[in-house]
């Protein structure tokens, strides 16, 4: 059976089958794109648009401030004092800070898919440092009814467990290995990278390619190739280009080329971004592309950005990590998690924020401390800062709202030198 009978009866391969592990295998063209570029999950990063999107993920997502919370039943926790909050939200290793090392992994899930990071613990099984390990280095494969991570070092494999890699996938067809965004959209990268080359081309040849001169006679070869030189060296480059040309013995010049105005040249480059946007799933006004944008509705492109962006994004980390950095009984028994602050990112301006806070803490939903902290100040020491507050005929601290209320209720018990609030 040749290759298109075989490609017209796809066999499902079973997720034990080395086969489903092979990279070779996900993409029979190679990574040359149909127009012509060569694009792989590095030299995508050179199109301005992929790397505007990548590095916009991943910088949101890595300077986010992650904590490790636990859950007591009627409040939540800060803990600090677990190594994890400190590699999670510090530093990664001795060499990388917590943001450079959540950086690395988010880019590496954005190109190729998968993120993978060598776990080291403690004596009593903490986590203390996080070593991210580069996709193309890792091959997995199940072995024996266990999940090995074949890492290449110095030209051989070293197989490590489940147990000591922390492996975080994107979208996946089967769990167990992401789709490599950049492999998916080759096609449209490539057309990107390919609009680029064609207008540095055009521009770098001064003159419009495809033109052609024409001599009435008959030239000899040596003849050729000094009149071909003559002209290349006198109009060919950026430099050279509107100068006069000298055509001699009724030589003509005929533009066969096509005007990038006539193809769509421009339109073609800024229709690009919106299509990268699609792929990364941003809206377009992230990358640059205003023209679809306003004042009045990028506060709601923010929110959107967030939610429908970041926020999948975060889900995925916070859920890995705590499947597969806290231990069973951190996580179930002592109600250990890990989450993301993105409150900074929905902020609206000043004024709604201050009418937002106006109405939280007017209504005994917020204290004063709490809307202090949201603003990043310093907690203010009255002892009242720390209360809730509810309305009244001024406000009263919720503490002392039964006091307010008897009063108002027996206001002959009130002494004479007291008065009502």
């Amino acid at each position: 059976m040749g290759i298109v009978g075989r490609m017209a009866r796809p066999k499902a391969l079973a997720i034990t089958d080395p086969k489903a592990w092979d990279r070779s295998l996900w993409n029979l063209a190679g990574s040359q794109s149909l127009s012509g570029e060569n694009v792989t999950e590095e030299t995508a990063l050179t199109y301005s648009a992929v790397w505007n999107a990548i590095t916009l993920i991943s910088g949101t997502t890595s300077t986010l401030p992650l904590h490790l919370l636990r859950n007591d039943k009627k409040k939540t926790v800060y803990v600090t004092e677990k190594p994890l909050f400190r590699v999670l939200h510090d530093r990664f290793n001795p060499y990388m800070t917590a943001q450079v090392g959540r950086e690395v992994m988010t880019m590496h899930i954005l190109t190729w898919g998968n993120c993978y990071a060598e776990i080291v613990r403690n004596r009593i099984g903490e986590v203390v440092e996080l070593w991210p390990i580069a996709p193309n280095r890792v091959r997995p494969e199940f072995k024996n009814g266990e999940l090995i991570y074949n890492i290449t070092v110095d030209g051989e494999e070293k197989p490590l467990p489940r147990s000591k890699i922390l492996h975080i996938l994107g979208p996946s067809p089967d769990g167990f290995m992401g789709y490599s965004v950049i492999g998916l959209a080759r096609k449209g990268i490539g057309l990107s990278m390919a609009l680029e080359t064609f207008g540095s081309l055009y521009f770098g040849q001064g003159t419009h390619p495809g033109v052609v001169v024409t001599h009435p006679g008959q030239l000899n070869a040596t003849s050729h190739a000094n009149m071909k030189k003559s002209l290349t060296e006198s109009y060919s480059g950026l430099g050279q280009s509107h100068r006069l040309m000298l055509l001699e013995d009724n030589m003509k010049i005929e533009n066969i080329g096509i005007p990038p105005e006539d193809s769509q040249f421009l339109e073609t480059r800024q229709f690009q971004i919106p299509e990268i946007a699609r792929w990364f799933n941003l809206p377009p006004h992230k990358l640059k592309d205003l023209t679809k944008s306003s004042f009045s509705n990028i506060e709601n492109e923010q929110i959107s950005f967030v939610t429908d962006s970041i926020l999948p994004w975060l889900v995925r980390f916070e859920q890995h990590y705590n499947m597969q950095l806290l231990t069973e009984t951190e996580q179930f028994k002592q109600m250990f998690y890990t989450r993301h602050n993105v409150d900074g990112l929905l902020r609206g301006n000043s004024k709604d924020r201050a009418e937002y806070y106006k109405i939280m803490w007017g209504c005994g939903f917020m204290s004063q401390n709490e809307v202090r902290g949201k603003e990043s100040w310093d907690p203010d020491p009255n002892p009242y800062a720390d209360e809730l507050f509810v309305p009244a005929n001024n406000m009263v601290p919720l503490s002392k709202i039964d006091e307010f209320l008897n009063k108002r209720a027996f206001p002959a018990e009130v002494k004479d030198n007291e008065e009502v609030v």
